[in-house]
């Protein structure tokens, strides 16, 4: 295949090892060979989630001298396969079952006076150079803010799907483009002097926030896991309040620019009205139409928490080391 369109397509990643290496060699026409199975390897190793990111931003923006045709490539939707069942199974080892998606929301939405992952770290004591460090970690992220999510809204149905929309709009910017949260984000990552380039620090980050956002798209890119998407949207705007308002108030101690400050700003306000939305009219609403999704909107929720912490963990350990966390 020969390059096409290249507009707003990101160079690709580093490989760091043969699954990230094959399928890059394969989707570039370096080989002609099909990118190796992924039988064996670490579900949370670099290469595998250096591998399935590429994968996935194949349905995003693709890749600079990558045909777009790619995406629906057999070999490539194969050896996906592959990954995402080691991912998913090593998920389905680690999280806990459950069946109570309005249990499980008012766990998350229990409100702490102490806490001990990064937003607390950094609302304390948290340096600007560990505050930056935070934002690249992030930025894998927000530059596709709500892109994620978005894969469901074709999936759902009636109320489910217009409270689900009107969330979404909002992460869209209200349909006004500098309102829309990947182009905040952008503002605070300039603000930050830091690259705001669409993936511009993929090969900087650990194995722990690939997955983080790997995740996601494992979730939306499948209509089965269509409850799961609902789980883990539902819980990112439930406890996004809060950490936000954390990281408001470290920002304001570290004396930030006020792009940056806004960013989160705008995060506390708006996601407290969309955890309301997507408490009653989404999640709930599915739950009454399609009651057979319940496990899967938990198994979604707690998913989150689990790679969240990961990322916590490996951050914080390297901070009280004084070293940095990236790579």
């Amino acid at each position: 295949m020969t390059s096409t369109s290249l507009v707003s397509s990101p160079p690709l990643p580093a490989p760091c090892g043969p699954l990230s290496a094959g399928v890059m060699d394969f989707i570039t026409g370096k080989s002609t060979a099909a990118p190796p199975t992924a039988g064996g390897v670490d579900p949370m190793s670099r290469d595998l989630h250096v591998a399935l990111a590429t994968c996935y931003e194949l349905h995003y923006r693709g890749f600079a001298g990558v045909d777009d045709r790619w995406e629906w490539d057999p070999d490539v939707l194969r050896f996906r396969a592959g990954l995402e069942e080691s991912f998913m199974s090593y998920l389905r080892d680690s999280v806990e079952p459950g069946n109570d998606a309005i249990a499980e929301m008012e766990f998350l939405s229990v409100a702490h006076s102490s806490g001990t992952g990064p937003s607390w770290y950094l609302r304390d004591e948290g340096s600007w150079e560990q505050m930056r460090e935070y934002f690249v970690h992030r930025s894998i992220y927000h530059l596709k803010e709500a892109d994620p999510h978005a894969w469901a809204i074709p999936r759902l149905h009636g109320q489910p799907k217009a409270s689900y929309v009107a969330v979404e709009f909002d992460e869209y910017g209200g349909g006004r483009g500098e309102r829309v949260h990947q182009k905040l984000w952008a503002d605070l990552m300039d603000a930050a002097d830091l690259d705001s380039t669409y993936l511009g620090y993929t090969d900087r980050v650990p194995a722990e926030t690939l997955a983080w956002v790997n995740l996601m798209s494992l979730f939306g890119l499948h209509r089965g896991l269509r409850g799961a998407t609902v789980g883990h949207f539902a819980a990112t705007e439930i406890t996004s309040s809060p950490g936000s308002q954390r990281l408001v108030t470290g920002l304001e101690r570290l004396g930030a620019p006020q792009a940056c400050i806004a960013f989160y700003a705008e995060h506390v306000e708006a996601d407290a009205v969309h955890e309301q939305l997507l408490r009653h009219d989404v999640v709930g609403g599915l739950v009454r139409t399609e009651p057979h999704l319940e496990s899967d909107i938990v198994f979604g929720m707690r998913a989150l928490d689990f790679v969240d912490a990961a990322l916590g963990d490996r951050v914080l350990t390297a901070w009280h080391s004084g070293a940095s966390s990236l790579i």
